[in-house]
């Protein structure tokens, strides 16, 4: 068998069915510790799947964290040459320019035991809140008919999860339903970090015409991270959690959950679809 990527792994297992048993062969997610260190300092470790998508994920990280803000800030962002064998295209070294300000200190305490959750060792929402987050594009419109086909479009693009089953996904999407970029991960905010990371290191942030599409819920984080990336639109086929509701309502997410079909329900924000949708949602 040729070598598998390190986004997969293989297994022998037995499948159980209505009496009969098999042994197969099965693809799984892969699953590696990542550590980001910038200016030589260790700031945080996440559990993800390993890629040629780990610099995504350390940019993306960073500047959904507010420790950058531009990609002119960032000096350098390369895997750890310095390290063990074992260590190997798991640790990712960044270099910020010589006049970006980095508080180790708060640094070292808000994310010492962080798994990169996007609110991890951070005391409540006040701390997000004192970020001062814009409010995404209010000039934003989406028409409800190509919101129904986004998660099909999503599916179809997810090439490991095709073969293993244990991924989550974020895909962005134009107006029109073209899919822009979509990323893969056994987090899903790992998902989104890749994804920012992906526009940061392409000079597209802030992505304030854009639709953010996750398989997963929308938790608290994933809102965190899309409103961080000015992106105005964020669809999931789950549900949210309240706190998710309550900072997409404060800072003018347009939150939509249970994507499914041609149902969805909108928790915040229904200015940015069309009218018409708008007044039949308010009807029932």
């Amino acid at each position: 068998m040729a070598k598998l990527p390190r986004t997969m792994a293989v297994t022998l297992v037995s499948e159980w069915q209505a009496g009969d048993v098999r042994r197969f062969q099965d693809y799984l997610a892969g699953e590696e510790p990542l550590q980001v260190r910038v200016n030589g300092m260790p700031l945080t470790v996440t559990m993800r799947t390993p890629g040629t998508e780990d610099l995504e994920l350390a940019a993306g990280w960073l500047f959904t964290e507010g420790i950058v803000q531009h990609r002119s800030e960032v000096q350098s962002i390369g895997y750890a040459t310095d390290i063990k064998p074992t260590e190997q295209g798991n640790i990712v070294d960044v270099q910020l320019q010589p006049d970006v300000p980095l508080d180790t200190e708060g640094i070292t305490r808000n994310f010492a035991a962080t798994s990169g959750c996007g609110i991890c060792g951070k005391g409540s929402i006040d701390t997000i809140r004192s970020r001062r987050l814009g409010r995404p594009n209010p000039a934003f419109r989406i028409d409800p008919q190509v919101l129904w086909n986004l998660p099909a479009r999503l599916q179809e693009a997810q090439t490991v999860f095709g073969r293993t089953g244990g991924l989550h996904a974020a895909g962005l999407f134009t107006p029109e339903g073209e899919l822009v970029v979509l990323r893969e991960d056994i987090g899903r905010h790992n998902a989104v970090d890749k994804v920012v990371g992906w526009a940061m290191m392409q000079g597209s942030l802030p992505l304030s015409n854009y639709v953010l599409l996750v398989s997963g819920r929308g938790g608290f984080e994933i809102i965190q991270k899309a409103i961080v990336a000015g992106i105005p639109v964020l669809a999931s086929v789950s549900a949210p959690s309240s706190l998710a509701v309550q900072l997409a309502r404060e800072l003018g997410l347009t939150l939509i959950g249970f994507l499914r079909g041609e149902r969805c329900v909108v928790y915040s924000g229904e200015e940015r679809l069309r009218p018409d949708f708008v007044r039949a949602q308010a009807a029932t």
